[in-house]
């Protein structure tokens, strides 16, 4: 059964078909050899049930609200804010760029929106500055990695939807890794400019630089909104979204005046091309999960690979490999849909913390999206900088490399993510 799907997927995509179709192929031609009593029409069913859940309504939001940014001026004056503060220190643009992704993150929590909107706004100051195209390019897309772990996270949403996990509580419990990337990326990035006589900038005054944070300060009431008002409770986390919207189109309009109303109907309609691309993978990965499960695949594959008698940390280690190794290959919100029921049981047995594993499959999601050979950020970039897919992959092993450091900690060392998550919710 294993070697007929995996044939039929590998074959699909080897053709060129998009993810959806071997997504749902698969189980249909399983259901006709192994399962003919079914009606193939529960496939349909299962996709429905998949979309169904009300805390999905806050995805097609967030995109909007970062669709609406990356239109107007906001995340041109969250780079300048950054630029100010740091742009003189050695490395200063390519810390600015990690920072604003980080920034920008926290507002659209989308790493292909992160690296359009970012990168296409950094990578000219970064070349101009004398950094190589390959580096900067590694540095924008990886960067936007953050993206996913800094609330909101479609990520994050998506996970804890499938695992029943409070999304809230997984959005606190990614500042701490994010926050640890970031200043992990700021430290290379420092003696990747000292290693290569990387110029900096005049030192901006204090009068700038207030200058350029009043510019900037109306952006910062999105963390606000969305860390504040979830943790105060005045908001759900889709509430959350809805007010985000909100707030971009009252703040690119009539505060920035930046955006027409008109334009609002494009920015929607693209919008919904991403969200209806989103939700067909979502549905369809509830799809194959009902299959496998009803296969009784995990109960075929777990016991050989985590043994009888797996430790906490055996565990998180495996799940962190298993989605690291499907990002990398396949879209992160197919393998959170397809991998996360699969690893349930075990997670609840042994009694490991699902805000933990959430964080820890946010983070495997993030990295894949930025790893070879089909990660969905290397791509974005491709499309975007017009660069050749070696040259845009060639030193992203650093990062990556930084970005496993980080998954290990987590494993070993959980508080990483988890004392923000007590803290605020007094555990």
């Amino acid at each position: 059964m294993l070697a007929l799907m995996g044939t039929v997927m590998i074959v699909l995509l080897f053709l060129g078909f998009p993810m959806m179709i071997p997504l749902l192929t698969a189980p249909i031609v399983i259901m006709h050899f192994y399962f003919p009593a079914f009606n193939p029409t529960v496939l349909i069913q299962q996709m429905i049930a998949g979309i169904l859940p009300a805390s999905l309504i806050a995805v097609p939001m967030f995109i909007l609200a970062a669709d609406i940014m990356s239109a107007g001026e906001m995340s041109n004056r969250l780079v300048d804010f950054v630029k100010v503060f740091v742009g003189h220190v050695k490395g200063g643009m390519a810390i600015t760029t990690a920072a604003a992704c980080t920034f920008f993150g926290a507002i659209s929590g989308s790493t292909q929106a992160t690296v359009v909107a970012i990168g296409g706004t950094m990578r000219p100051y970064l070349l101009r500055d004398g950094y190589d195209d390959s580096f900067t390019t590694a540095l924008i897309i990886n960067s936007s990695d953050i993206a996913l772990l800094i609330p909101p996270s479609i990520g994050m949403i998506v996970y804890g939807v499938v695992s029943g996990t409070s999304i809230g509580e997984l959005f606190i419990a990614g500042i701490g890794p994010g926050l640890l990337i970031l200043f992990m990326f700021a430290v290379y990035s420092y003696i990747y400019a000292r290693m290569k006589g990387i110029p900096t900038h005049d030192k901006a005054s204090w009068s700038k630089r207030w200058k350029v944070t009043k510019r900037a300060l109306v952006a910062f009431g999105f963390p606000a909104i969305i860390i504040g008002g979830i943790y105060s409770g005045f908001f759900s986390p889709t509430e959350a979204a809805a007010a985000s919207v909100f707030y971009a189109g009252v703040i690119e309009i009539f505060v920035y005046k930046n955006l027409k109303i008109t334009d609002l109907k494009e920015i929607a309609l693209s919008t919904g091309l991403v969200t209806g691309v989103v939700f067909i993978l979502v549905g369809s990965g509830v799809a194959f999960s009902w299959l496998i499960s009803l296969a009784r695949i995990p109960n075929q594959i777990l016991p050989g690979i985590i043994g009888t008698n797996p430790t906490q940390v055996w565990v998180l280690f495996v799940i962190a490999v298993a989605f690291f190794i499907g990002c990398m290959f396949v879209d992160p919100i197919v393998v959170i849909m397809i991998l996360t029921p699969i690893f349930k049981p075990v997670v609840t047995s042994l009694g490991i913390d699902p805000v933990l594993v959430g964080t820890l499959v946010t983070l495997q999601a993030a990295i894949g999206s930025a790893t070879p050979p089909f990660g969905c950020d290397i791509f974005t970039a491709i499309a975007v900088f017009k660069r050749p897919y070696f040259q845009v992959i060639k030193k992203t092993p650093v990062f990556i490399a930084m970005l496993l450091v980080v998954s290990a900690l987590l494993i070993f060392f959980p508080d990483v993510a988890l004392f923000l998550r007590d803290l605020a919710y007094g555990y």
